[in-house]
C-alpha cells in the first residue's frame, strides 16, 4: 500500500467555539496521537481527506503527514460524520510504524453463486467486516471468499479463509463467517404446514 500525502495544520485553539469557526472556514478539527507522538490538535481540509480515503483501502489508507516539521505515517482511528449531511466533523489520526502491527477492520465479502443457493438455500454472510492484525503496509483492501462450491448446510469458518502473508483475523478460528442453510421462509412455511397437519381441525373433537 502506497501512502497518500495529506496536508494538515497544527492548531492551538480548542473547544466547541473554535471548532465551529474552523468548520466555517472550510476545515475540520482533529487530533494526531500515537506511540512517542503525544497528542497534537490539527486542522485539515475535509475534501482532501475524502480524496485520500477514496481509494480501495478506504479508511485503512496509509497517510503521510507532517507535524512540527517531522514526517509521520498515520491511519484514521476515528471519523465523526454528520448524520444528515454526511459531512466530516472530526478525525482522529493514529501514528503507525511500518514494522509495528496494527489492528483494523477490513471489509469482508463473497464471490460466486453458491450451488446451495441454486438448490434453494440461503447464503448468510455473518460479518460485513473482520478484525485484522498486520503491519500497516500489509493491510488488505478487503477479504473475499469464493462460495461457488458451497452446498446446503455448509459453513466457512475463520480458519478456512485464505489470507495474505503476515495477515491474521483476530477471531476464534472456529467462528462461522458464512453459512449456507435452507431458506428461512421455506423452512418456516414447511414448519407451519407440518403443525397444521398435526393439529385437529377447528370444531373437531380430539380423539
Amino acid at each position: 500500500m502506497e501512502p497518500q500525502t495529506l496536508n494538515i495544520e497544527t492548531r492551538d485553539t480548542k473547544g466547541k467555539g473554535a471548532a465551529r469557526q474552523l468548520r466555517a472556514s472550510g476545515k475540520v478539527p482533529g487530533i494526531f496521537y500515537g506511540p512517542g507522538a503525544g497528542t497534537t490538535s490539527i486542522a485539515l481540509s475535509p475534501k482532501e481527506l475524502q480524496a485520500a480515503l477514496s481509494g480501495e483501502f478506504r479508511r485503512n489508507t496509509l497517510l503521510k503527514i507532517s507535524v512540527g516539521g517531522d514526517e509521520h505515517l498515520a491511519l484514521v482511528k476515528d471519523l465523526q460524520i454528520h448524520p444528515v449531511s454526511r459531512a466530516i466533523r472530526h478525525v482522529d489520526l493514529y501514528k503507525v510504524e511500518l514494522d509495528r502491527p496494527v489492528e483494523v477492520r477490513v471489509p469482508f465479502a463473497t464471490t460466486g453463486r453458491a450451488k446451495g443457493v441454486v438448490a434453494g438455500g440461503e447464503l448468510n454472510v455473518v460479518f460485513r467486516d473482520l478484525p485484522v492484525r498486520s503491519t500497516p503496509g500489509q493491510v488488505p483492501a478487503a477479504i473475499t471468499v469464493d462460495v461457488t462450491n458451497m452446498d446446503l448446510n455448509e459453513f466457512i469458518k475463520v480458519k478456512d479463509l485464505s489470507l495474505p502473508e503476515g495477515v491474521t483475523v483476530t477471531m476464534d478460528g472456529e467462528r462461522n463467517v458464512v453459512a449456507l442453510t435452507t431458506a428461512r421462509r421455506r423452512a418456516a412455511a414447511e414448519e407451519d404446514a407440518e403443525e397444521g397437519a398435526e393439529a385437529p381441525a377447528e370444531g373437531a373433537a380430539a380423539g
